[in-house]
């Protein structure tokens, strides 16, 4: 038997939990559209946080090649790799909060969460958007007027180990990995806005009225199958997959009565003797022959 871990049964998960019957259905409330904006959040600040630590890595290696090859040369850098540095941390916060409301949407969306519980979802993804301002501003401003250089030697010769090595250009505004790093992480900032405005909607909607659709509780007051009878929020008498489970449903039973069906009394055929006997009338309520008088 599948565990229960914080109330949460792992019974239900289930491949066809993935599948687009399951994730793209409008049974619960705004599903397809925190399904969009969340990924969008995650896509554009994991992609922001990628090239940006692609970048970092480019400049610790370079700096290790003027430091073994041009001693005492050195290269300053650690602006830019400071400033990556939290840019990574802002990126994965921003991939567990909305990663896991995703998850948990998809798998649970009818779980039960205390008040306590949505409070922290609701801070938590407000957090998120300063959390991810405050990458997006201070790479702007370090992109946009700073720039690595090497110390120890003269300008010329820090060029040439620049060159010689070809991992970055010193001028963190003239890397194309850098400035589309930085463009990214504000697109993934404006989808990070939007996805903690539909987590707070949704959570809001949750503690009032329940996970479901509008379209589904009328339908459920009304005891329609939801799950199996309805497609694309409307009703059909068909029995269609369950969007839940990925289970055929059996047949459903109609939300009208049924007539009553009329049972006919059997007629019974008489023995063919008796059709044949005579034709007399015969009085019942005549006293009975006694055999010893005839």
């Amino acid at each position: 038997m599948a565990p229960v871990i914080f109330g949460l049964p792992f019974s239900e998960f289930t491949w066809s939990k993935f599948g687009n019957a399951n994730m793209w259905n409008k049974v619960y409330h705004l599903r397809r559209t925190k399904f969009i904006v969340y990924q969008l959040a995650m896509i554009f600040c994991v992609v922001s946080e990628s090239l940006g630590t692609d970048a970092l890595s480019r400049y610790v290696s370079q700096q290790k090649y003027i430091q073994s090859h041009g001693a005492p040369a050195n290269e300053y850098n650690n602006d830019y790799v400071g400033v990556a540095s939290y840019n990574i941390f802002a990126g994965i916060y921003v991939a567990t909060i909305f990663g896991g409301a995703f998850f948990f949407d998809l798998i649970w969306p009818e779980r039960h969460e205390d008040h306590g519980v949505r409070l922290g979802w609701k801070l938590s993804a407000i957090a998120g958007i300063f959390i991810h301002l405050a990458s997006c501003i201070a790479m702007t401003v370090i992109v946009a007027t700073h720039s690595a250089y090497v110390t120890g030697v003269s300008t010329a010769e820090g060029n040439r180990l620049v060159t010689e090595n070809g991992k970055i250009v010193l001028d963190y505004k003239h890397s194309a990995r850098i400035v589309t790093s930085v463009v990214f992480g504000w697109i993934g900032w404006i989808f990070v806005i939007a996805s903690t405005v539909i987590l707070v909607v949704g959570k809001n909607h949750d503690e009032k009225m329940g996970p479901w659709s509008t379209h589904v509780r009328e339908a459920k007051k009304n005891n329609i199958d939801v799950e199996s009878n309805f497609v694309n929020g409307q009703p059909s008498e068909k029995p269609l997959t369950n969007p839940l489970t990925g289970e055929q449903p059996e047949t459903l039973a109609p939300n009208h009565p049924q007539p009553a069906h009329i049972h006919e009394p059997i007629r019974t055929q008489e023995p063919a003797m008796e059709m044949q006997s005579n034709h007399h009338s015969f009085d019942s309520s005549a006293p009975a022959v006694n055999p010893a008088h005839v």
